[in-house]
């Protein structure tokens, strides 16, 4: 039916690193780890996650040392294990891996205008392209949902991969990834249906 839900996904970004404040690019799994402002924010999480109720059937996360490490406290929370997801990895930034865009836009301004407004172009060459890493979330995201058909699950994973899956569950342009704020430590909400998605809430901090 229209209106039966398939699944519904509350998103979890993982906590603050050194990284979190200067906004750099980075998808090296191992490095940064959370930081004491990062640990913070997830134990705030946990208590928002505590009363409100929410229930979860499962939880899974990306294999980034700063989710991994988010998805246990979470996981504490509700007294049960969570699942590494390798495809839920952060967008291949290739040579931009540990830059800002400040410094991409200082070093490399017609990269940067490529990187916002040519989504389909590997930008720069050796990274992976906006709409491909949204593909790449988006399948990943499906198979997670007929997998758990009628149930309610937890993805804790990082603020791009999030942005990709509003995309995705709302049919935004690809484009659109780049308009899409989330923070550090916060939660946002999809269901999914049949047929459609609907936002539930994004970017929520607790304070």
């Amino acid at each position: 039916m229209y209106f039966d839900r398939k699944c519904k996904i509350t998103f979890i970004c993982n906590g603050a690193t050194i990284f979190s404040e200067d906004g750099r690019l980075t998808d090296v799994e191992n490095y940064p780890p959370l930081s004491d402002k990062g640990q913070d924010e997830i134990e705030k999480i946990c208590e928002f996650l505590k009363k409100r109720g929410i229930k979860n059937d499962k939880i899974y996360t990306s294999p980034a040392v700063r989710s991994t490490q988010s998805a246990a406290m979470i996981a504490k929370l509700f007294k049960q294990d969570y699942e590494v997801i390798n495809d839920l990895h952060p967008r291949k930034c290739g040579s931009f891996n540990g830059m800002t865009f400040e410094q991409v836009e200082q070093k490399y301004p017609e990269s940067l205008e490529k990187l916002i407004n040519n989504p389909e172009v590997p930008t720069p060459d050796d990274a992976e392209s906006i709409s491909a890493f949204i593909k790449r979330i988006n399948t990943t995201i499906n198979n997670l949902i007929e997998e758990n058909i009628g149930n309610r699950i937890i993805i804790v994973t990082h603020r791009d991969v999030i942005k990709a899956a509003i995309c995705a569950a709302l049919n935004l342009s690809d484009s659109s990834l780049h308009r899409i704020y989330i923070k550090s430590g916060s939660a946002t909400q999809i269901s999914y249906f049949a047929h459609w998605s609907s936002l539930v809430y994004c970017d929520y901090t607790p304070v």
